[in-house]
């Protein structure tokens, strides 16, 4: 078991804070098996609030589950329970880590944000949400404060987490 951390870093403006909607965020993830060294062609997506492939072994099941189609190895990856973490303004222009991966057999190589985003708008403005962050940018107007608002340079990593 490997624990590995999505780190996001943006550029916000007039935002308070920026958060998936948890727990039924979709987390469109590449991967890549760590015992043969396979990246898979397609987007892979992992919602912590669905379970699949549950059996006697695991009652609970996985949120994600697949046989590598090259060594047929049985790997999953669990989003950690609690891992959520939101975006704030005092973090723009900084790597944090939103959520943590248990990743068993496989390790993400790439994320894409795409829709499901909720932002918060600076000075008790309004709340924006399912923002879609596909183009790594997003604009918006706040008619309550009168000011444009925006998530702008998106950009996310992968890093190893200590137990």
């Amino acid at each position: 078991m490997v624990k590995i951390g999505l780190q996001i870093k943006a550029t916000l403006e007039n935002i308070e804070e920026l958060k998936t909607c948890y727990p039924n965020y979709a987390f469109f993830l590449r991967i890549k098996c760590t015992n043969c060294g396979e990246i898979s062609d397609k987007w892979h997506d992992i919602t912590e609030g669905e379970h699949v492939n549950e059996d006697s072994r695991n009652p609970k099941g996985f949120n994600f589950y697949m046989k590598c189609r090259m060594c047929s190895r049985e790997n999953s990856i669990d989003i950690v329970e609690g891992s959520n973490a939101s975006y704030k303004a005092e973090d723009s222009g900084k790597l944090k880590c939103i959520v943590a991966f248990d990743c068993r057999g496989v390790e993400p190589i790439e994320f894409s944000p795409r829709t499901g985003w909720i932002a918060k708008a600076s000075e008790n403005g309004p709340l924006f949400e399912d923002i879609d962050l596909s183009d790594d940018d997003w604009v918006e107007y706040d008619q309550k404060n009168k000011n444009s608002v925006g998530i702008y340079e998106f950009e996310s990593e992968f890093v190893k987490m200590k137990k």
